[in-house]
């Protein structure tokens, strides 16, 4: 039964998200008739089929990396075209009651929402498979000793190393990490997708950041989707201290900061694993703690404990517009600082990379510099 319920949502998923698109670019400005039409339709019907076949090879037990490709590709395409058609829906009602001619607004509608995609699915490529911006953000925490006043927590997060080799790209991350002069690297999760066999060369660069005062690391959910255990091991053999619910103290000018990290709730599943924010903080000194925890929704377990700054990732900014709504549902934040109970902050990173689509649009990646000073 459950497997008959997964499956027909799944083709109600498939029949909205090629439907929609179909009836806006093929159907309606050509009248259900025509060689356009039969043209449109045919390829829509193999991109239907072609779409659960590359998933099923690159993320079944296959795990094809050319599949992979193909396949998250095609998904993000379909997913701008799609939410650029339903605009288009709306877009065909205005016309109308503009008085403009049916057929002569499917076209333009059509053309529209056509013009507009091609440029979207451009510059998502772009903007996902450039090097981030860096973002730098003040932030005044309760109780910070002045000699630390100014300390930059550089932040990189869902790297997703994955079938694309992004080794170079890793490496002109670092430079810019680098350029920065952290006083302590962050991590937040969600490194690689596939074994540390197959990715640890795109993670390797890593190595090479520079941060005197710690680098730190933590588990995001996806690391749990493969070899939790094997990445912590990595991280740890090139210089990275993992932070498996535990907490280190940093010291500068015989001021000291907290910086704690716990599991990402996924690793339940795991024996050993699972966020654990009593265990992270056990044992530390009454100073201000900035806690790394992969997603969001993990503040309140952190407001409650009294934690000066969480920062986190996972939603990635919605990656690709609207996606962000859905997001929205899920995590509290989905991008930037908030401040919640208990004077606890919040920073969400949209991210260093991507994830599955290699496209973000409306959702520009980050390399985070967090300074922070005394609340005044």
């Amino acid at each position: 039964m459950k497997l008959a319920v997964r499956l027909m949502m799944l083709s109600l998923v498939l029949a909205l998200l090629f439907g929609v698109p179909w009836w806006t670019l093929v159907s309606a400005p050509t009248g259900g008739s025509g060689t356009l039409f039969w043209i449109g339709t045919a390829i829509g019907v193999a991109a239907l089929g072609f779409l659960p076949l590359t998933m099923f090879l690159g993320h079944g037990p296959a795990q094809s990396d050319p599949a992979v490709i193909v396949g998250d590709t095609l998904l993000g395409v379909l997913w701008v075209v799609f939410s650029w058609s339903v605009l288009g829906v709306f877009a065909r009602g205005a016309l109308a009651v503009a008085g403009v001619d049916g057929a002569l607004a499917a076209r333009l509608v059509a053309a529209g929402v056509l013009a507009i995609s091609v440029v979207l699915v451009a510059w998502g490529v772009y903007e996902a498979r450039r090097v981030p911006r860096v973002r730098t953000v003040d932030v005044a925490i309760r109780g910070l000793a002045d000699g630390l006043d100014g300390l930059r927590v550089v932040v990189v997060t869902d790297t997703h190393y994955a079938a694309l080799d992004r080794r170079r790209w890793s490496e002109r991350v670092v430079e810019v990490v680098n350029a920065q002069q952290p006083d302590i690297a962050c991590h937040a999760g969600d490194l690689a997708d596939g074994s540390v066999a197959k990715r640890h060369a795109q993670v390797d660069p890593l190595a090479e950041v520079k941060a005197p005062l710690g680098r730190f690391y933590i588990t995001g959910n996806h690391e749990y989707f493969g070899d939790a255990q094997g990445w912590i091991d990595h991280m740890a053999s090139i210089g990275w201290e993992p932070l498996h619910n535990q907490h280190r103290v940093v010291t500068r000018d015989d001021d000291q900061l907290v910086v704690a990290g716990i599991d990402d709730p996924t690793g339940k599943g795991l024996p050993g694993h699972g966020p654990d924010l009593p265990a992270a903080l056990s044992g530390a000194p009454d100073v201000p703690v900035v806690l790394l925890a992969h997603q969001p929704k993990q503040i309140a377990d952190s407001a409650a404990a009294g934690v000066a700054l969480q920062i986190s990732g996972h939603t990635h900014g919605g990656q690709i517009w609207p996606f962000h709504y859905l997001v929205r549902l899920d995590q509290p934040v989905v991008a930037g600082l908030s401040r919640h109970a208990n004077n606890t902050q919040l920073y969400t990173s949209r991210g260093t990379g991507f994830w599955g689509p290699q496209l973000r649009v409306f959702a520009p990646s980050e390399i985070t510099v967090l300074v922070l000073h005394p609340e005044r």
